[in-house]
């Protein structure tokens, strides 16, 4: 009889908060949530010295696609048992090595050449991808393999096919394209492991509730949409043939729709659940709107749209926080809620009390019995209420 694997997560991390980061994918794009985590872990650092990395801090670390590389990069040890990157460094990786996995040709032989290879197969072989992705993960051959699943982009990257063995010797085949295609955004799917291991009673998460969201800590950042454009709209479309669907403008329509409709759906239902149960402030997305032209591409790898992408990111920080309406499901500026940045600096001194309280391993009931000092109490206030 065939043995079933289950996936176990690690207890949460600090005190009594679950802790999860969630990243997009997007291809190139993966520049702008790098941007944003550098800066978030810039902040935990000047709060617990520059060997803090956000591996220490979240409990689930979810990817897709381009998102999936930035998570292996964050979380993959090295022979210290550490995380092989710094935040701080994925952003000069993506800027190094997108252009190598993009190869790009200039002009209308260049445009030409794209049309025919995406008609006749992936517009790109994704040997190179397949080359640094086995270097950074060679501590865990698994990884390098689920790596290159992830982002095997339809109509963009090979789809990709690999054996894996367990410790009983039972093999299973894995044949697989990119992620976004059913979760570009995974916050959900991380929410949801999680809660399966609330309701098998786990003793490391039981007795959180599976529908406590107030236990939970939710950071998403997205790659950016051009939702705000309006790029596609039904006059143009109603006269779209399969081969508009499969190319049109320099992108991939049918593809587009999905990544960006599951995007925004995963954002609706955890924000409208989070609000519902009055813990609106453990969930936090970042995402830009508002992207035009060939930033909105996940393949243009030139130097000037890399750059560009650099700039939205910076940018990003700046604008404020926005929120899912749940009348209108529209993301909108919270009133006096701050900007992205300053949720950050907020989400960073909380995660800071985290690490404390689980240096002082005290809890609620130590709190009420006086136990512990005034201010290891105000820590304990401050992650309970996350009053950041």
């Amino acid at each position: 009889m065939e043995k079933t694997l289950s996936f176990q997560l690690q207890p949460p991390t600090y005190g009594n908060l679950v802790t999860i980061l969630s990243i997009d994918g997007g291809g190139v794009r993966g520049i702008i949530p790098a941007t944003i985590l550098a800066f978030l872990e810039s902040q935990l650092q000047e709060l617990d010295g520059e060997d803090a990395r956000l591996a220490d801090y979240f409990d689930v670390i979810a990817g897709t696609s381009t998102g999936g590389l930035v998570t292996a990069m964050l979380t993959a040890p090295d022979e210290n048992n550490r995380p092989l990157f710094a935040a701080k460094d994925i952003m000069p990786f993506y800027l190094e090595h997108c252009p190598k996995i993009f190869p790009q040709k200039s002009g209308l032989c260049g445009a030409i050449e794209r049309v025919f290879r995406s008609l006749g197969g992936p517009r790109y072989d994704g040997q190179y991808l397949h080359k640094i992705v086995k270097n950074f993960s060679s501590l865990d051959a698994r990884l390098s393999d689920i790596c290159i699943g992830t982002s095997a982009a339809p109509t963009y990257l090979p789809a990709y096919h690999f054996k894996n063995q367990d410790n009983e010797e039972n093999v299973r085949e894995f044949n697989l394209i990119d992620g976004g295609v059913a979760a570009n955004n995974p916050a959900l799917l991380a929410i949801n492991q999680v809660t399966k291991q609330v309701f098998k009673e786990n003793p490391d998460f039981f007795p959180i509730k599976p529908m406590d969201y107030g236990c939970f800590l939710v950071i998403s950042v997205g790659t950016g949409s051009p939702k705000a454009e309006q790029k596609y709209n039904a006059k143009k479309a109603a006269k779209w043939g399969t081969m508009d669907w499969v190319i049109h403008g320099g992108s991939v329509p049918i593809v587009d729709v999905f990544t960006h409709a599951i995007d925004d759906m995963v954002d609706l239902h955890i924000a409208v659940v989070f609000q519902a149960l009055r813990s609106e402030k453990n969930y936090l997305r970042i995402q830009d709107d508002t992207l035009t032209g060939t930033v909105a591409s996940v393949d243009v790898s030139t130097k000037q749209n890399l750059d560009k992408l650099v700039f939205i990111g910076e940018r990003l920080l700046k604008k404020p926080v926005s929120r899912v309406n749940m009348e209108t499901g529209l993301s909108e500026p919270i009133p006096n809620g701050g900007t992205n940045e300053e949720a950050l600096k907020k989400y960073g001194r909380t995660q800071h009390a985290q690490l404390h309280v689980c240096k002082n391993t005290f809890t609620r009931k130590d709190a009420s019995r006086g136990k512990i000092t005034t201010h290891e109490k105000a820590l304990l206030m401050q992650i309970t209420h996350l009053q950041y």
